[in-house]
């Protein structure tokens, strides 16, 4: 079963390539603090979140953003934005690292930090408990870092983005950004329309780099290690029914 995991001290040939140490900045340009790793499939490669360090802010001093909400920064070059404010990001469940080499662990994680979207940032309509439509880009391989490591064609029906459980909103009416919001007639979903097409270059070069050095980078995890030998022993025990 594919799992997730961090970079930690695994470093790219080329720096320029690697998006840790870029700054994150929230709504009214606030700055979060810098990117410090990231999340990623580990049968893939594919990023699923960035892990965030405050700096000291933060009680936890670290964070995670999905990379669904994840866009490049209109006022900083080469650095990233999100629609959040300190205030939201506190309301989140604290981030340890460790749970991320749990999947029991993670995947009560990731539960809990669903749930405090939908409590939080994420908006519903006024009077109900339904919660707005997903853009496009939010739609199951539709995520801007899955667009660019297909090539620009998304993976339909692969249940790629954590946020296709649950987490189907953003804050576009406090961003300020080109989002709008539409109210069908009739309809109780509130459709957000986003002009944003991807993430930018410098992470569409560190997600290519990463996908390409997916199985140097996981040599050295445990969990894959035991899969591969099981699934060598599946196979080597199929061949000897096969061969008797």
């Amino acid at each position: 079963m594919a799992h997730q995991g961090t970079l930690r001290d695994y470093r790219f040939s080329d720096a320029a390539e690697d998006i840790r140490g870029a700054t994150l900045y929230g709504l009214s340009d606030e700055k979060l603090g810098t990117i410090d790793d990231v999340i990623f499939d580990h049968s893939t490669g594919l990023i699923r979140y960035v892990v965030v360090d405050t700096g000291g802010w933060l009680t936890t001093n670290q964070f995670i953003v999905p990379v669904d909400r994840l866009r490049s920064s209109a006022e900083h070059e080469n650095e990233f934005a999100v629609d959040l404010t300190k205030q939201q990001i506190e309301s989140f469940p604290p981030y340890k690292e460790a749970d991320v080499e749990s999947e029991k662990d993670w995947s009560d994680y990731e539960g809990r930090y669903r749930s405090s979207w939908k409590t939080g940032p994420v908006m519903h309509r006024e009077g109900t408990d339904r919660n707005i439509t997903p853009t496009p880009q939010q739609m199951p391989g539709n995520s801007p870092s899955e667009r660019a490591a297909a090539g620009g064609t998304s993976a339909a029906g692969q249940r790629t983005s954590v946020w296709a459980a649950g987490l189907e909103g953003s804050n576009a009416e406090s961003s300020g950004s080109s989002s709008t919001r539409v109210v069908p007639a009739g309809t109780d979903s509130v459709v957000i329309s986003n002009s944003a097409v991807g993430i930018g270059a410098r992470w569409d070069t560190f997600q290519s780099r990463l996908r390409e050095r997916r199985k140097e980078v996981v040599a050295g995890c445990k969990t894959c290690r035991g899969e591969s030998a099981a699934k060598r022993g599946s196979e080597s025990t199929g061949t000897l029914r096969k061969a008797v």
